[in-house]
């Protein structure tokens, strides 16, 4: 039996009340996600965010592939240099914020007497713009080209930017989720490099 009053819902409210509440409380969700969205717009990124993987301690994946200016890149024929790979694609927003952070990481490292080297791996985007890109901002390493997206695979790449340290003797090292912050990856490879706090495997 229906004990409701004449007029209103089995729940006591009048009809239409919860077709009238809709819009206010539509609204009010409207409102605390657009706030959301703007507190992520104006937020400073935090530190880089370093990550496991099964692959850290162990031999690096083998990597082959052509480079977008000539030539071939071949992993394994890096032992002796420390490698930093960084996974990138050129409408990534992170990439494009972080990429001032690689060229003066670059830059220093040229001027010293054992430089790391850097090589970006493009993750699906086309030659013409990487070049664009690269042209227009900077950055004078090699550019790796990942048609198949097997390097990606190989490493677990679940998107971009990322990071990897492959050490002299081809052990992976370090792994970074997201945007470099400055300072970031000197530190860490100083520490890496260091064999009190980096040794080897």
């Amino acid at each position: 039996m229906n004990d409701a009053a004449p007029g209103s819902t089995a729940d006591g409210e009048a009809p239409g009340t919860s077709r009238r509440r809709s819009p206010f409380i539509a609204g009010a969700v409207g409102v605390v996600l657009a706030a959301f969205l703007v507190v992520l717009a104006v937020a400073e990124p935090g530190d880089s965010d370093e990550a496991s993987s099964p692959l850290l301690g162990n031999p690096a994946p083998t990597v082959v592939s052509s480079v977008i200016d000539g030539g071939t890149f071949d992993l394994a024929r890096r032992k002796g240099s420390w490698v930093v790979l960084n996974f990138f694609n050129s409408t990534c927003l992170p990439c494009i914020r972080e990429h001032p952070e690689l060229v003066r990481f670059a830059q220093d490292q040229a001027s010293t007497e054992d430089p790391a080297e850097l090589h970006t791996i493009v993750n699906d985007d086309s030659d013409a713009a990487v070049r664009s890109f690269f042209s227009a901002n900077g950055g004078e390493w090699p550019k790796v080209r990942d048609d198949d997206g097997a390097i990606a695979v190989a490493f677990g790449v679940a998107k971009v930017p990322e990071t990897w340290v492959i050490d002299p003797n081809g052990w992976v090292r370090l792994r970074v989720l997201g945007e470099l912050t400055p300072g970031f990856l000197d530190k860490r490879l100083a520490e890496l490099r260091t064999p009190a706090t980096g040794s080897a495997p």
